[in-house]
């Protein structure tokens, strides 16, 4: 095994340990973890055996391996765009329903101003 090679599988594996710890819903998770795995064994695969890749591509009617992996890679980078977007929207409707509620919590009530309002008017000279 060439250097070039260990290298490169250990920094897919442990990105893949590092995507796979972040925190989800139980189900997403499940198979949030799952294609990360095939892509981890993907990657591994056209590491050990790159000439793999450019059989499949040619299959598939891509003229070369390395424009495989780009076309894979563009994929990948707009999945992970729209769900960093969804994602995102989620967190941005959390925050203003907390933000909305936490208003509220803290709002004086209407009789608590009237009074004070009512109190200042008495202070005045000549009312």
């Amino acid at each position: 095994m060439l250097v070039i090679q260990v290298l490169l599988i250990s920094t897919v594996l442990v990105v893949g340990v590092l995507l796979v710890r972040s925190t989800a819903g139980a189900r997403h998770q499940a198979v949030r973890r799952l294609l990360l795995g095939g892509l981890v064994l993907l990657a591994v695969a056209s590491i050990l055996a790159p000439d793999a890749v450019s059989a499949v591509a040619r299959v598939l009617g891509v003229g070369r391996g390395t424009d495989l992996l780009l076309y894979g890679l563009v994929v990948a980078f707009l999945g992970a765009l729209v769900s960093s977007y969804r994602h995102r929207r989620s967190m941005e409707e959390r925050l203003t329903q907390l933000t909305r509620r936490l208003a509220l919590d803290e709002a004086e009530p209407p009789s608590s101003v009237r009074a004070r309002r009512e109190g200042a008017d008495g202070e005045r000279p000549g009312a």
